[in-house]
């Protein structure tokens, strides 16, 4: 019996997800002393990406990524919701750094060659929302945050919307050299997000690590 995708993904990128949190941005967050900016470069770096990918897997005419992807999955009116207030209460925000714009790049090629990868991408981001769930009070009380005002994105983890994405990922992807391919993507995306959290840990402490 084939063993499910969102299980392999799951395992297979433990690892990287673990680094994360060790990363300068992260330990900030949690101790309430990450910089505004970087927060709203977050904000600013998964826009363009979001933007990206998610443009793509509308597009995409693929059976397999038509089957799993879902509008309720859509993230960025969220971003762009919370860019506009602190755009509102802050003045310029800050642009995206390269690692978002690679990112996009990498999006955008997957996109043309093989779609079906793309799920690997957004199996990370997706799975993102849910850790932002855990730190919707760190940023609220940080930067006090109200009405969802500037933290759109970070309230909008939802297991039950997680658990219907996963079940979907599992039906749709049961071929074992697919699902190589696609964890191959997710460990992609997982490379992408740290180096976005590498430039967002400049002076702030450790950058974003590999895991070994």
């Amino acid at each position: 019996m084939t063993d499910q995708l969102s299980g392999r993904l799951r395992n297979g990128t433990r690892a990287w997800h673990q680094a994360l949190e060790s990363s300068g941005f992260a330990t900030a967050m949690l101790a309430g002393a990450l910089p505004l900016d970087r927060y709203v470069g977050q904000l600013a770096a998964y826009r363009v990406v979001l933007e990206a990918l998610e443009g793509e897997l509308t597009r995409a005419t693929c059976l397999s990524v038509t089957s799993v992807w879902s509008p309720d999955l859509v993230k960025l009116p969220l971003l762009e919701r919370d860019l506009h207030h602190f755009a509102a209460t802050q003045g310029a925000l800050p642009e995206p750094g390269p690692a978002a714009e690679e990112f996009v790049g990498e999006i955008r090629r997957t996109a043309a060659t093989e779609p079906r990868e793309l799920l690997g991408f957004l199996y990370v981001l997706e799975g993102s929302t849910l850790g932002a769930m855990f730190l919707y009070r760190y940023v609220t009380e940080a930067y006090r945050l109200t009405d969802g005002n500037g933290a759109s994105y970070y309230g909008s983890g939802d297991r039950t919307r997680w658990a219907a994405f996963a079940e979907r990922l599992d039906r749709a992807l049961g071929e074992p050299a697919v699902q190589e391919r696609v964890l191959a993507a997710a460990e992609r995306a997982y490379r992408h997000i740290a180096l976005i959290s590498g430039e967002l840990s400049a002076g702030l402490g450790a950058p974003a690590p590999e895991p070994v």
